[in-house]
């Protein structure tokens, strides 16, 4: 698993994998804090969300782990893949949120945080680029 110097890699990657590596410690090891915030009526949790939060939960840490190991065309990679699925949990926050599926602050937290998400997989993808470029040049 070869690394890219640390002066190679944007502080977009850095922060991105920052907020993975939290979001999915949560999901795996704190599932039931996670879940009363988008079913707050349900006690005890259901069995199927903690799966599902557990199971996305190692999902993020990995690809949070991936920013910060990876590097050259798989890390551009792994970012332009990070625009997709982070682009798809802001539009499925937003509409849950739309729909009146989850409380209104929860909606418009886990858009932002998926937005946010978002943007930072655009911003590293766009500076590595430009590195890449710079370097042919």
């Amino acid at each position: 698993m070869a690394t890219a110097p640390a002066s190679n890699r944007p502080v977009s990657v850095y922060l991105l994998a920052g907020i993975r590596l939290v979001n999915g410690a949560a999901g795996l090891l704190a599932p039931d804090l996670l879940i009363r915030r988008f079913d707050p009526d349900r006690d005890p949790p259901s069995p199927a969300a903690i799966y599902a939060f557990r199971l996305f939960g190692i999902r993020t840490i990995l690809l949070g782990l991936d920013l910060l190991t990876h590097s050259g065309e798989r890390l551009r990679d792994d970012l332009r893949d990070g625009i997709l699925i982070h682009g798809s949990d802001t539009a499925t926050a937003a509409t849950l949120g739309m729909h009146g599926h989850v409380p209104p602050r929860t909606a418009v937290m886990t858009t932002l945080i998926s937005a946010v998400n978002t943007a930072l997989s655009v911003s590293a993808t766009a500076s590595l680029a430009n590195s890449s470029e710079d370097e042919r040049t």
